[in-house]
């Protein structure tokens, strides 16, 4: 927009109709480089059409009252600039510049407060809108008015929405007559509204849980329907450009969700963006489900296609499904930069609870950095077969022949494998090339992809624990559901904004997985709990009995699956046993980890003909390497039976654990024995009474008593 220097450069504007806002009208910046405002020239007697079209806006209805006002009459100045003022009116939104709302504080915009008529409805209302514009009637030209708008935004002093429909704080005039809502009220029907369900059925479910608190009431009823009706309002108007900037924008959502952030670095010269985002909630479920148990990173997403690539650290629930309980927005994988924000995750746990740990932590990429792990989280980093997802979508994309897809997959399969064998992985690799080199799309992507890389891979695999199927069914279920929810086809033109990205995974995503784990603990929405339940292969694959998988009889090279659904219908499976295993279903064809093949790998682990699954064969090694490791006699040979019998103790537990129906069995096993209420508080307490002398006991005991008695009688008095 140019920079004019005098009104006379402005063109008088008189848009039609009878009210019209600012939205109608071109504004024009007038001063200089360091100081301009927007201001446009309209008929002075078309002011009060202007103010009522600015009063009657949408999305933030209001009403204008004057906040300072100053007349001169006709010839009072000899001489004058262009700008100069007959009548000067400063108009300030009603719900401003005071805040008289929950948790705010009188702006000090003036000395005193001035008694107009045109405040808004109610005290509380006034929210320290900073929305405001002044009126000048030119001294030069009366028949004309100069609009000067100073804040054309309806927001506070930080930046937020502070009345209107977008307003989350204050929804509608009877916002303080609304009944108890609870927080989880509020959350289950935020997030039944971000997941598209009907407000007939939101409505029901909010009346339900509010029923609890108040008793059926019909002004309550009516009172929950405009509180419902309302927040979906908020929630379809809401936008994640808080600015059109996206670096500023983010600086506004930070700023606004303080709780929600757990470390945030803005990008500069020496240090680059790192966006940490967890909510309380998943504050809570991290520490519920997270503690002697596993942490799993998805950090391969959007690398191509989003701004800054998004890593995902999961837990797992109850259900063993992988829990979205932080999200880290960057691009950097240094180790410096990686132990900032692992630190502040760590740090921001232990604030919570000083005993938290983790037992285990799942990667999936062999460059990522370890030494953080074990810094901060003290725990054995775990590694996930991502490989086989990538080469499997690959595989099936550029070559188009099913019979050389499964031969070279298992041929990639068998490479693996062989980091257990001794064999050399070059000549392997050479092999697999000459054997496949009329695969020419295959191969250039292989070579470019994979070869750099592929010791590394091998090398971490053979060193570090792997991953099982379960647990990488679980991510990878994951990483589909993201992938869903993010690359939804109206949103592509947002893809390289980091504030649409927060957005979708505060409000969309979030909610999915609350309202998931919702369903299942409180056996309500049964169709979201039945989804949520069915959301994982290895769950899926437990489904199948074991009567409908046939093996192949001669050279265990296929299996089959009959479908549950319609019995002339068999899936196959080559290269069973496997976890590259190829299966001809549609799921597997997306190169994702299927139920047929699970539940083949699940039978074909309990024979003998087949080789073990990876990560009991990885198992297996640390044990061998961890006996063979010590020498006779030695320190070494005493800690290292002590590690060992110390994790098969706990595996044995935790394998009596599953398999039990009662767990009160198991508990009145356990060595812990409860003491009585009385003595559990002087546990392990030094018994001061014992080592004074039997005079000083009975004086002791007297005043007690003489201090018990006094009690009493103060009690009666008041």
């Amino acid at each position: 927009m140019a920079i004019v220097e005098s009104v006379l450069d402005l063109p008088v504007q008189d848009p039609p109709g009878e009210d019209f806002s600012a939205s109608d009208l071109s504004w024009t910046k007038i001063g200089n480089e360091e100081h301009h405002d927007d201001v446009s020239l309209i008929p002075y007697d078309r002011v009060d059409a202007f103010i009522i079209g600015e009063c009657c806006n949408v999305e933030f209805p209001t009403r204008f009252h004057i906040e300072r006002g100053r007349k001169r009459s006709k010839g009072s100045l000899k001489e004058y600039k262009h700008d100069e003022y007959l009548e000067y009116r400063m108009y300030w939104c009603s719900f401003g510049p005071e805040n008289y709302g929950e948790g705010g504080g009188i702006l000090p915009s003036r000395r005193y407060r001035l008694n107009t008529r045109n405040r808004a409805a109610r005290p509380q209302s006034m929210r320290g809108c900073t929305c405001h514009f002044i009126v000048k009637r030119l001294y030069a030209r009366p028949s004309l008015a100069l609009l000067i708008y100073n804040n054309r935004r309806h927001v506070n002093r930080s930046g937020s929405v502070c009345h209107g429909p977008l307003d989350r704080d204050a929804i509608g005039p009877g916002a303080k007559k609304i009944p108890y809502i609870c927080n989880e009220i509020q959350q289950q029907t935020m997030s039944m509204i971000y997941l598209g369900i009907p407000e007939e059925n939101v409505l029901a479910k909010h009346i339900e849980g509010i029923q609890r608190y108040c008793g059926s009431d019909a002004k309550v009823n009516s009172l929950a329907a405009q509180y419902v009706h309302k927040l979906g309002m908020i929630i379809k108007r809401s936008t994640h450009e808080l600015d059109l900037d996206d670096q500023a924008s983010i600086r506004l959502w930070v700023d606004r969700n303080k709780k929600s952030v757990f470390f945030y670095q803005d990008s500069s010269e020496n240090d680059p963006f790192i966006l940490g985002i967890q909510t309380e909630w998943q504050l809570q479920q991290m520490i519920r489900f997270g503690h002697r148990s596993l942490i799993a990173a998805d950090s391969t997403f959007g690398i191509k296609k989003l701004k800054y690539p998004l890593c995902t650290l999961l837990v797992f629930d109850s259900r063993q499904h992988a829990l979205p309980v932080a999200w880290i927005i960057t691009r950097t994988i240094a180790k410096p930069d990686v132990s900032k924000w692992m630190k502040a995750l760590h740090d921001r746990v232990h604030a919570v609870d000083p005993t938290w740990k983790v037992n285990g932590f799942l990667i999936d990429d062999a460059a990522a950095e370890i030494d953080p792990i074990r810094q901060n989280f003290c725990s054995l980093p775990f590694v996930c077969i991502w490989i086989r997802r990538s080469w499997l979508r690959n595989i099936i994309k550029k070559c188009s022949n099913i019979e050389v897809q499964r031969e070279i997959f298992k041929r990639l399969g068998n490479i693996v494998y062989s980091i257990w064998d001794g064999s050399d992985l070059f000549v392997a690799l050479e092999e697999f090339s000459q054997d496949f080199a009329d695969q020419m799309a295959f191969l250039q992507y292989f070579k470019a992809t994979w070869v750099p890389k592929f010791e590394m891979w091998l090398t971490t695999m053979r060193t570090l624990p792997l991953a099982s199927q379960e647990a990488s069914g679980a991510i990878e279920a994951y990483h589909v559901k993201l992938k869903v929810r993010l690359y939804d086809d109206s949103h592509l033109g947002a893809l390289q904004r980091v504030d649409w990205l927060v957005h979708k995974l505060t409000t969309e995503l979030h909610s999915s997985y609350w309202l998931d784990r919702y369903a299942d603990e409180s056996d309500s929405f049964q169709n979201v709990k039945a989804e949520y339940i069915a959301t994982t292969s290895w769950h899926r694959a437990l489904q199948i009995p074991d009567a409908a998988v046939t093996l192949d009889s001669t050279d265990n090279s296929f299996a089959k699956v009959l479908s549950q659904k319609d019995s002339s219908i068999a899936r196959l499976v080559w290269n069973p046993g496997s976890e590259f295993a190829h299966c001809d279903c549609e799921w597997s064809m997306q190169g994702n980890l299927c139920k047929h093949v699970i539940k083949v790998n699940m039978i074909c682990g309990n024979l003998q003909s087949y080789r073990p699954s990876m990560s009991f064969q990885s198992f297996s090694e640390i044990l061998d390497s961890l006996s063979k490791k010590p020498v006779d006699d030695s320190i070494a040979m005493d800690l290292s039976t002590a590690w060992t019998h110390q994790m098969l103790d706990q595996i044995q537990k935790l394998v009596e654990l599953n398999q039990s129906n009662d767990i009160g069995t198991i508990v009145n096993n356990m060595p812990l024995k409860w003491v009585a209420r009385k003595g559990r508080t002087s546990v392990g307490r030094p018994s001061a009474r014992a080592l004074l002398p039997s005079s000083t006991n009975n004086n002791i005991s007297s005043s007690a008593a003489k201090k018990s008695q006094k009690r009493k009688r103060l009690s009666r008095i008041f």
